[in-house]
């Protein structure tokens, strides 16, 4: 039985072309099914995924063109081969038109046998590689997945101990807070690499959602600052800011634009030596806003201005000495400002005269809300006095350096903490504590944390508990999946020890928002 890969739809509304056809391919060993019309075309393309279409323009109810259109427009169908032949329209124009529409071959009737089984078999050697491709691909991403999930899970107690350190001994000696800095500076830069290259991946399938809220470019700019500032005062390098206007707004994903401006941010001090400048503008132009990094580095060489985005490109001016990173950070930033409807470019006078990088995104429409900062919530306020209630939390993971390490965190944040090692043994925890709140890992051994979290809301005793995921799978359709399983906020590890403190007012705005 031929493989499902190799299944031919013919598409003609005339019978005795269609049995002539098809004829011919089931006596040279293919398997064939029919249809005759385009409407049955497209629904038969859509259950059946063939290989191959072969598609005659002249069809009954939809032009075979505008069915050849819509097979490639859909992702679904997108892949599947179109071979189109035709006996009215048979001009090089017509040709033409029905190869720039998505065709992937055009034949004029009358068609030799010979010629028929040529062109069928190419196509099917094409479709065939491209299938493996597609299938590389998906075998990629999901080991991208796993790497991602299995380098986070030992940065979760790496993090957890650091933090353990700074909150029992905030006054220990030099040495040993240069040390904890050192740990937690190359933990963020791992996590930096693990996000850059699973955004990566994102963007090239059109996986990656944005967020779109109207931000001001002014907290853009302070995020990225606050997470970059750091990395400029160890190399003792000068930062001035010249922002124009602090209230200008846009509407974009505000956790992607400080993506962008961070990896902007962290390529100047990466470019540029000790003691040198970096200077940061925003300001308006026009209907855009623009925010540019300049440095005093290295810079870059008129012939590899080209190349400074491309994936993996190492972007050091002098072409050696090779610097840390997987040199995705421009090219994430620049699809990422795409996807935001802008630009990201870069120029430099050459090398050693350092170099600056230039985004600019439309400015959001003004509103009356842009005129007057919004006072804050009750629920954002948490109790009168600041500080976070004392809460039972079940934390149930079945890594027992991430499950005592969290438990020892969040005791030390006030609360009081339970551990399970498995799903079964949280399940029955929970009936007996019924904890405020359980942090569950997703990927359990004994159940997946899905069930674990359908499982505890099909329970009278706990199907009001808040559940908030803490895992290492990391993509939109994990976290959708985890929301739609139950969870009711979803962490990415390892997670900072200022995310764990707000428990309690995410605990509390849950309760809210079930209420209403």
């Amino acid at each position: 039985m031929n493989a499902p890969q190799q299944l031919i739809l013919n598409v003609d509304d005339t019978d005795a072309a269609r049995y002539a056809r098809t004829r011919i391919l089931t006596k040279a060993g293919l398997h064939v099914v029919e249809a005759a019309s385009g409407a049955e075309a497209l629904a038969m393309a859509h259950e059946l995924k063939p290989a191959l279409i072969l598609l005659d323009v002249k069809l009954p109810d939809i032009h075979g063109m505008e069915v050849c259109a819509r097979l490639k427009a859909d992702p679904a169908t997108s892949f599947i081969m179109v071979l189109q032949t035709s006996a009215s329209y048979i001009g090089v124009a017509d040709k033409i038109r029905a190869l720039e529409g998505g065709a992937d071959n055009y034949l004029f009737e009358p068609i030799e046998p010979a010629e028929l089984l040529a062109s069928v078999h190419a196509l099917l050697r094409l479709a065939k590689v491209e299938n493996e491709l597609r299938e590389i691909d998906r075998r990629k991403d999901e080991f991208l997945a796993i790497l991602a999930h299995e380098l986070r899970n030992p940065l979760v107690p790496m993090r957890n101990a650091v933090g353990i350190l700074n909150t029992r001994a905030p006054e220990a000696p030099e040495w040993e807070l240069r040390a904890r800095s050192t740990i937690s500076r190359h933990l963020d830069h791992m996590v930096r690499l693990v996000d850059d290259l699973l955004d990566v991946s994102r963007l090239s399938h059109n996986k990656l959602a944005l967020q779109l809220n109207r931000i001001s470019l002014g907290d853009i700019v302070q995020s990225a600052l606050e997470a970059t500032r750091t990395m400029m005062e160890r190399k003792r390098q000068q930062l001035r800011t010249d922002i124009a206007d602090d209230d200008l707004m846009v509407v974009g994903d505000e956790v992607r634009l400080v993506q962008v401006l961070m990896n902007l941010l962290h390529n100047a001090v990466k470019f540029t030596p000790e003691g040198g400048n970096i200077v940061l503008s925003a300001g308006k132009a026009g209907d855009s806003v623009f925010v540019s990094v300049a440095d005093s580095g290295c810079g870059i060489p008129s012939e590899r201005m080209g190349d400074i985005f491309g994936m993996f490109a190492q972007a050091n001016g002098l072409g050696k000495d090779r610097q840390d990173g997987l040199g995705i950070g421009l090219s994430l930033a620049k699809s990422l400002t795409e996807l935001h409807a802008g630009t990201l470019t870069a120029e430099s006078p050459g090398i050693g005269l350092g170099s600056a990088f230039k985004v600019q995104l439309p400015s959001a429409p003004t509103a009356i809300t842009d005129t007057a900062k919004p006072e804050p919530t009750q629920n954002n306020k948490g109790d009168s006095s600041g500080v976070a209630q004392r809460v039972r939390i079940l934390v149930v993971d079945d890594n027992v350096d991430i499950a005592d390490t969290m438990k020892e965190l969040l005791e030390l944040l006030g609360h009081d903490v339970e551990v399970a090692y498995s799903g079964n043994e949280g399940i029955r925890l929970a009936r007996q504590l019924i904890p405020d709140a359980i942090m569950l890992d997703i990927g359990l051994k004994d159940m997946t944390g899905h069930d674990l979290a359908r499982t505890l809301r099909s329970d009278e005793l706990t199907r009001d508990i808040f559940l908030m995921a803490c895992s290492g799978f990391s993509s939109d359709e994990d976290k959708q999946q985890a929301y739609d399983a139950g969870v009711d906020d979803y962490l990415v590890k390892p997670v900072d020890i200022d995310t764990l403190a707000q428990l309690q007012l995410k605990r509390q705005q849950t309760r809210v928002n079930r209420k209403e």
